[in-house]
């Protein structure tokens, strides 16, 4: 497999959570949100370097929490911008010549299983683009601006996407490249690899790859971390 480069938005805010503090400062088993998720991308062999894009309020901390982390690994901060969107442009223009591939990841899914990271690279490796997902399992209505249900989508064909979404590094510069040109501004970075034409392939992954954003999904993180009550 090629060589990797994860860059992992970490500026957003806890207001969802309800917390003054922002979600990957956010400490569930002892730890902070953002290091367990670092630690699954240290658990996979071809990774090179790791970016991590946040407020400039919080560049020390993550100077700081790098030094409790030990490895070979690169690890690189920026200041985020105004949307995750250019935080991650921000981050792009760091990444060493070295990797091939960019993998982008949410600071606040900490259980992303390595084995999933890698196969994401794979797929990503052949076909230039690669999303990790879940089948959508409930059913979904699509409504108008009054929100009067107009379609009931096949479900069948609804994914629900997570990340890591890998790509190949110079399709999706091309692609942030092209929005930033455009002031396009998409949902996720597929989106941006989409709309230039780019192949992304879904890759199956698994529920336990939460995304940590309400109260609730703290207690679930505790429990699968197993210091739930």
């Amino acid at each position: 497999m090629s060589k990797l480069s994860v860059i992992i938005p970490a500026a957003g805010s806890g207001v969802r959570m309800g917390s003054d503090i922002p979600k990957p400062f956010l400490k569930v088993g002892g730890r902070t949100i953002l290091e367990h998720t670092i630690s699954r991308f240290l658990e996979v062999p071809e990774l090179t370097e790791i970016i991590i894009a946040t407020s400039k309020d919080h560049i020390s901390d993550i100077h700081s929490m790098f030094e409790r982390i030990s490895g070979d690994v690169i690890l690189k901060v920026v200041e985020g911008g105004s949307k995750r969107q250019f935080s991650i442009y921000n981050a792009l223009k760091e990444i060493s010549d070295e990797a091939t591939l960019v993998g982008v990841h949410d600071a606040v899914r900490p259980f992303i299983r390595p084995k999933l990271i890698i196969k994401c690279c794979n797929i990503a490796e052949e076909y230039g683009g690669a999303v990790l997902g879940v089948p959508a399992k409930d059913t979904i209505k699509q409504v108008d601006d009054k929100n009067v249900i107009k379609e009931t989508p096949d479900r069948s064909f609804l994914w629900q996407a997570q990340t890591p979404q890998v790509f190949q590094k110079k399709l999706l510069r091309k692609a942030y490249e092209s929005a930033l040109e455009s002031d396009f501004i998409g949902t996720d970075d597929a989106s941006l690899v989409e709309r230039i034409g780019g192949k992304v392939q879904m890759v199956e992954g698994d529920r336990e790859n939460l995304k940590i954003t309400y109260p609730v999904d703290l207690k679930i993180a505790e429990l699968i971390l197993g210091t739930g009550q």
